[in-house]
């Protein structure tokens, strides 16, 4: 019988779960790491909220240990690449506290509208200060959403619901899945200008690092309120507490910051801003909604096998996993690369399979495809929910065999369509195992795609590699490996580079600036 040990607090009604079928469970809360290993030996599962920390030296002691169950989203405190190479499959509940979080952005906005924190304050301090808070009305104005995920799309919902207009920037939001909300897709310098209010719904990724930067934020209306109930770091927050002092920003409430517990904050006391300690998920119901998840998908787990929402393995059977490994690392990296080259409006995908490939079974492969595509989105992605996301966004995604002779022994070929048309890239294993890029946008090249890259669409015209390696080599930027292609003399060509070192963006703007360039990118590959 499997043996789960419950090393925060939760709701009973996960024990109540685990018991009901029929996997014993104990309930010890507050373990100090040493008493923590001491235990951990006799356990095939764990589930923790945030507080144990399921660490290297917790999990090296774990010796029959299959599976770490997170109740919530967030896994800092579990040591993933340690649970990997001990084969422990660890998993979260990404979608358990949607409806609370949303809720929480919603509270914060009408806080901000009437200025009830302040005027509370206010209020039992003895004052009457009736004219002083004079507030406003959210019907009729415009909510610019940051993300229009799960969770942005729950704010939408209620956002209509107080007769709001609501526009959205979201790089996977379809024209189709925005008819769908109610709501309007636009760009985000549109969303800046229009929005009376914005709240952020989307993960902390190198793309939304700082979205509402110092020069975003100069770019809204007089007056905007901003709510970010998200996670820390969506805003420079110097910048936040310098439009406040302004006045150029009407009001700020915020959830998260960048530090965490947030003892000290330049914008504590700041006037018209509103703080709360993470409370997004601190609701009842949301506790026993992640509770009650994490307890099903571990006992699925533990007794059929299943996987469901896990952050470090595929579904595969133990039979399919050998052979499809390296076709998965091989399709993540040319999800990741056709993903990083695509702008907004994906609507499809389509995957093609040839030769050994496609005698394989082509679900985790796909799965692959969009865990990469989906990365530079959000840092809550994986295998699992990879496809759930894409079909929650309503991106079509086609899957291709092929039974025909290749110039390769295995092709695996990704295909995208956006409002600029489609683009593709093509991949294939050297010695079955080593995954290598052989074709992009129609061009063939071979390249191996790892760490900082750098990509150009350029004219193929002489003294354009020499320009290229003065240009990086006097930004003290060193070349690993370079690949070129082309279609014909003379036409497009393209430049695949690695470097020792991230590409600054000033070096961006200097390769852009090189006679025959059309096409300039930044890539990253783990």
């Amino acid at each position: 019988m499997p043996k789960v040990l419950i090393a925060d607090q939760m709701s009973p009604k996960a024990a109540e779960i685990f018991r009901a079928r029929g996997i014993e469970v104990d309930e010890i809360t507050g373990l100090s790491k040493d008493e923590l290993i001491a235990i951990i030996g006799k356990y095939d599962g764990l589930a923790v909220r945030s507080a144990t920390k399921a660490n290297k030296d917790v999990l090296a002691a774990a010796t029959n240990l299959k599976v770490v169950g997170r109740a919530g989203i967030g896994v800092d405190n579990v040591d993933i690449p340690a649970a990997s190479a001990r084969g422990i499959v660890v998993m979260n509940t990404p979608f358990g506290n949607s409806i609370t979080t949303a809720e929480h952005a919603i509270a914060l906005m009408f806080a901000l509208a009437r200025q009830l924190p302040e005027a509370d304050a206010s209020t039992q301090a003895g004052k009457w200060e009736k004219n002083r808070f004079m507030g406003v009305e959210l019907t009729a104005k415009t909510l610019g959403l940051i993300g229009a995920g799960n969770i942005g799309s729950i704010v939408a919902d209620r956002a209509l619901g107080l007769k709001m207009k609501v526009v959205a920037y979201d790089p996977f939001l379809t024209p189709e899945r925005a008819t769908d909300l109610g709501i309007e897709k636009v760009t985000l310098d549109e969303l800046l200008a229009r929005a009376d209010f914005i709240t952020l719904h989307t993960p902390m990724t190198d793309s939304t690092r700082n979205i509402l930067s110092a020069a975003n934020l100069a770019k809204t209306k007089p007056g905007v309120r901003i709510i970010n109930c998200a996670r820390g770091g969506l805003i420079d927050e110097e910048a936040l507490k310098a439009g406040l002092d302004s006045g150029h920003i009407g009001g700020a409430a915020l959830d998260v910051f960048v530090q965490e517990p947030a003892k000290a904050s330049p914008l504590f006391g700041t006037p018209n801003f509103i703080s709360t300690p993470h409370l997004g998920a601190s609701t009842d119901e949301a506790q026993v909604n992640v509770a009650i998840q994490v307890a099903e998908q571990m006992s699925d787990f533990l007794l059929t096998g299943s996987v469901v929402n896990a952050l470090n393995v595929p579904s595969l059977s133990a039979e399919e996993a050998p052979k499809l490994r390296p076709y998965m690392t091989l399709a993540e990296k040319l999800g990741s690369l056709i993903g990083q080259l695509t702008g907004e409006g994906l609507s499809a995908v389509t995957v093609e399979v040839e030769g050994a490939a496609a005698e394989l079974n082509i679900k985790p492969i796909t799965a692959a495809v969009l865990t990469g595509l989906m990365r530079s989105h959000s840092d809550t992605v994986n295998m699992v929910n990879a496809p759930y996301m894409a079909r929650e966004r309503n991106i079509e995604i086609a899957e291709v065999r092929h039974e025909r002779d290749t110039d390769y022994h295995t092709l695996v070929r990704v295909t995208v369509r956006t409002p600029d048309g489609e683009r593709s890239v093509a991949g294939t294993l050297f010695a079955g195992r080593e995954p290598r890029l052989v074709e992009i946008i129609g061009i063939k090249i071979e390249a191996e795609l790892s760490g900082a890259m750098l990509f150009v669409v350029n004219e193929d015209k002489p003294g354009f590699i020499g320009r290229i390696g003065t240009t990086l080599g006097e930004a003290g930027v060193n070349i690993g490996t370079f690949h070129l292609g082309r279609r014909d003399a003379g036409s497009e060509a393209v430049l695949l580079l690695s470097v020792d070192s991230g590409i600054p963006e000033p070096l961006l703007w200097s390769v852009c600036r090189l006679p025959g360039v059309k096409t300039v990118k930044a890539l990253k590959f783990g």
